[in-house]
């Protein structure tokens, strides 16, 4: 597995941003990161209803509540930003994404010799209950979670 650095949490700008190298072609991480077959493979079980912007979901891990998602914008294969309702200090999940309390994560895809350069950005961790908090969670949980991406997508070579 191709090793990668780990995920930055810039507290100014309540961002969390990690970019890593996979050993495949651009495509191959295109429907990792957009089939929600795929997605639940690496990230947490996704159901998304549509397709394209705007298409709509949750995404769910064992013993947690299902988190609303939606698909923000694509660039295909270029570019994919949900936006989701992951704020782990809220009382409770919404039913529906709402933007004043979510955040965005978008993943960009780049070819480079011998793969492909993705960047994942989370921005609007200051609209959560609890920023700093959610910050570094988030931070962590993209260190796990696209290492997995990383295992996974290399695996279907």
């Amino acid at each position: 597995m191709t090793d990668n650095p780990l995920s930055i949490a810039e507290q100014d700008t309540f961002t969390v941003r990690r970019t890593i190298r996979i050993a495949a072609p651009v495509e191959k991480v295109w429907i990792a990161v957009t089939e929600p077959e795929h997605i639940s493979s690496w990230f947490g079980r996704t159901v998304l209803v549509g397709h394209g912007t705007g298409a709509h979901g949750t995404v769910a891990w064992p013993d947690e509540p299902a988190i609303p998602i939606r698909v923000e914008e694509v660039d295909p294969p270029r570019t994919i930003a949900y936006r989701w309702c992951n704020d782990e200090g809220a009382e409770s999940v919404p039913s529906e994404v709402d933007p004043a309390h979510s955040t965005v994560f978008t993943f960009t895809l780049e070819p480079v010799a011998g793969g492909t350069q993705l960047t994942v950005v989370e921005t609007g961790f200051e609209t959560t209950s609890d920023p700093a908090r959610n910050l570094e969670s988030h931070r962590l949980g993209w260190d796990e979670q696209l290492d997995r991406l990383v295992e996974a997508t290399e695996a279907l070579r």
